[in-house]
C-alpha cells in the first residue's frame, strides 16, 4: 500500500509529495513554504473545498482546455490504496453512480508555533479525522448529496469496538504491519475508516479523497471570496479567532478558515460547525457557477492545480470522468444533510453523538443512493399493491406527552381511538421539552410504527428496548400538531437556533438563509 504521484503526464512540471502525518511526532514541517501559503493551513477548511474544486473542472470539461486541465489534475494528484479488499461490501453503486468519502485530517504539524497562535489552531492533534462527508452522485450527474458525519459519532469500529468515528483512521494506522512504510500506514488508516463508514451506512464506498494542506488556502481567494450569511454576530477571539458581524458578507483566506473552524460560542457547537462547513461548500459552488470561469483560463488552471496538489485519492478515481459526470449539476440540485442522530450524550465520561439505530441509518442511506427511476417504480408498485397487512386496530399505542403543553396526551389518545387505533397507557414523558415527536417501537415492531406514522406524518421512528410486544409509544414533542396532521418541519432558521441535533432534513446549495 503506498501513496504515489501519477507520473504519466506532468504538464506543470515535477512537484514534491506533500508531507505526511505522524500520530506521535507529526509531520516534518515544511521549510520553504511562503507566508501566503502558510496562512491557508487549516484542515477543516480544506475538506470543504475539495469537491468545489472538482466541480470547477466540470465547468470546462467539454472543451480541449478542459481535457488539458484534466491531465494537469491527474498528473499532480497523489494516490493511495484507500479502498480495502474486504469490509466494503455494502449496497454497491448501480451503473455509473458513485459514493465518495471526503476526509479532512486535523493535523497541525506543519504549522510553526507562531502560525498556530496566529490561526488559533492549537497544537498538533495527530491522526484524528475531524471532517467526514459521504458524497453520492447519481449516474446521470444531475444531482449530488453530501452527508456529514459528526466527528464524535459513537460507532462500531471493526476490530476495535465502540469509539468516536474520528478515531478510526488512527486505529487503522496503528494496525499496520510494523514493516509498513509511512504511506502504507496511512493507507491502512484510510482503509479502516472506509470499512467503518461502509458498515455504518450499508453502502459500498467507491472512492476516497483525503485533503492535504498544500495549496488550498488560496482557493477562496481565487474565486473572489465566498458569500455567507450569519443570523447573529459572533466573537470567538479566544479559540478560532472568528469575529464576524451578522448578515451577508464575503469571506476568504484566513477569515474563511476561522469561519469553518468555529464551534465555541455557537448554540449547537459541532453541529453548527457542520452547518458552517456545508454552507461554505455551497457558497464556493454558487460562486464557481456564477463567475465567468469559462472566460478566465488562468483562474481555471489555478483552481485545478490547488485541488490536485492538495488531494490524496484512491488508485482508481478518474478526476476527468468525475468532472464529466457532474457537468450538469446546479446549486439547486446539490443538498447537504447530517447523518440521522439523536443528539449528544455521554459514554465513559466522554461527550459523544448518539446516532440512530442501524436499521434507520441503512434505510436513510439506501434512500439517498437509490436511482430516481427505481424510486419512482417502487412508489408506483406500492400504490398498486395490495392493502397493507397492518391496520390501525392491530396497533396498541401508548401515548406520552413530552411537549410541555398540558393535556396533549389525552387529546391525542382520543383522536387515535377515533381513527381506529387501540390506546394503551397515557401520561407524561420523562422529558417535557422534546423537540421532535417520536414513535418508538420494540423488536419486530417497525411495521406497527409505520402504520402509526400514517396518523402523524413526519414523526420520527425510533427503536427502543422498553416497548412491549404489539405496542408502540407515541412520545409527543413540540412539533406535534395533532393526530392526522403532519408535524411542523424544522426550518433552517429554527434549526440554527435550536439545541436539537440536525438529522435528515436537507439544505440545498442554493439556500442562502442565515446560519449560526
Amino acid at each position: 500500500m503506498s501513496r504515489e504521484r501519477d507520473e504519466r503526464v506532468d504538464p506543470v512540471g515535477p512537484r514534491p509529495l506533500p508531507p505526511r502525518l505522524d500520530p506521535r511526532v507529526g509531520r516534518q514541517r515544511q521549510q520553504a513554504e511562503t507566508s501566503d501559503r502558510a496562512t491557508g493551513r487549516g484542515r477543516l477548511t480544506l475538506a470543504l473545498r475539495v469537491v468545489a474544486g472538482l466541480l470547477s473542472l466540470a465547468l470546462v470539461v467539454g472543451s480541449g482546455w478542459g481535457w488539458y486541465l484534466g491531465r494537469v489534475a491527474s498528473a499532480t494528484v497523489n494516490r493511495t490504496d484507500a479502498l480495502p479488499a474486504s469490509g466494503n461490501e455494502g449496497s454497491g453503486s448501480t451503473g455509473a453512480a458513485m459514493n465518495m468519502l471526503l476526509v479532512g485530517t486535523d493535523s497541525r504539524s506543519e504549522l510553526t508555533e507562531q502560525q498556530q497562535d496566529e490561526f488559533h489552531t492549537g497544537g498538533d492533534s495527530g491522526l484524528n479525522t475531524d471532517t467526514m462527508i459521504l458524497v453520492h452522485v447519481p449516474a446521470d450527474g444531475s444531482a449530488a448529496s453530501f452527508v456529514s458525519f459528526p466527528r464524535d459519532s459513537y460507532v462500531d469500529i471493526p476490530g476495535h469496538g465502540q469509539d468516536k468515528l474520528n478515531a478510526a483512521y488512527a486505529y487503522g494506522y496503528a494496525d499496520a504491519d510494523a514493516s509498513a512504510t509511512e504511506d502504507g500506514k496511512l493507507a491502512s488508516g484510510a482503509q479502516l475508516l472506509v470499512q467503518t463508514i461502509s458498515q455504518l451506512t450499508g453502502l459500498q464506498v467507491d472512492h476516497y479523497a483525503e485533503v492535504d494542506l498544500l495549496g488550498f488556502f488560496n482557493l477562496s481567494s481565487v474565486v473572489g471570496g465566498v458569500e455567507v450569511n450569519l443570523c447573529k454576530a459572533v466573537d470567538d477571539s479566544e479559540y478560532s479567532g472568528a469575529v464576524f458581524p451578522a448578515g451577508v458578507q464575503t469571506i476568504s483566506g484566513a477569515d474563511a478558515l476561522k469561519f469553518v473552524r468555529q464551534r465555541h460560542g455557537l448554540p449547537r457547537g459541532d453541529f453548527d460547525r457542520i452547518v458552517r462547513q456545508q454552507a461554505f461548500i455551497a457558497g464556493i459552488l454558487r460562486k464557481m457557477l456564477s463567475e465567468d470561469v469559462l472566460l478566465d483560463l488562468g483562474k481555471q488552471r489555478e483552481l485545478v492545480q490547488s485541488v490536485a496538489q492538495s488531494m490524496t485519492v484512491d488508485q482508481s478515481l478518474d478526476l476527468m470522468q468525475l468532472a464529466q459526470q457532474m457537468q450538469s449539476v446546479k446549486p439547486g440540485s446539490v443538498d447537504f444533510q447530517t447523518v440521522p442522530n439523536v443528539g449528544t450524550d455521554k459514554e465513559g465520561g466522554k461527550s459523544i453523538v448518539r446516532l440512530e439505530d442501524a436499521d434507520t441509518l441503512h434505510a436513510f442511506f439506501a434512500d439517498l443512493s437509490s436511482d430516481p427511476e427505481d424510486t419512482a417504480e417502487s412508489s408506483a408498485a406500492a400504490t398498486t399493491s395490495a392493502a397493507p397487512s397492518v391496520v390501525p386496530g392491530d396497533v396498541t399505542v401508548d401515548v406520552y406527552n413530552g411537549s410541555g403543553t398540558s393535556g396533549l396526551a389525552a387529546s391525542a389518545a382520543e383522536a387515535l381511538a377515533g381513527a381506529g387505533y387501540v390506546v394503551g397507557t397515557t401520561g407524561n414523558a420523562d422529558t417535557t421539552s422534546l423537540a421532535t415527536t417520536e414513535i418508538r417501537y420494540g423488536t419486530d415492531g417497525k411495521t406497527l410504527a409505520k402504520a402509526t406514522a400514517k396518523a402523524i406524518p413526519g414523526a420520527k421512528l425510533v427503536s427502543a428496548d422498553d416497548v412491549a410486544a404489539g405496542h408502540v409509544q407515541l412520545v409527543i414533542g413540540t412539533d406535534f400538531n395533532g393526530v392526522g396532521q403532519a408535524v411542523t418541519p424544522v426550518t433552517s432558521a429554527a434549526a440554527s437556533s435550536s439545541d436539537a441535533a440536525p438529522g435528515g432534513s436537507a439544505r440545498s446549495a442554493a439556500d442562502t438563509s442565515c446560519i449560526n
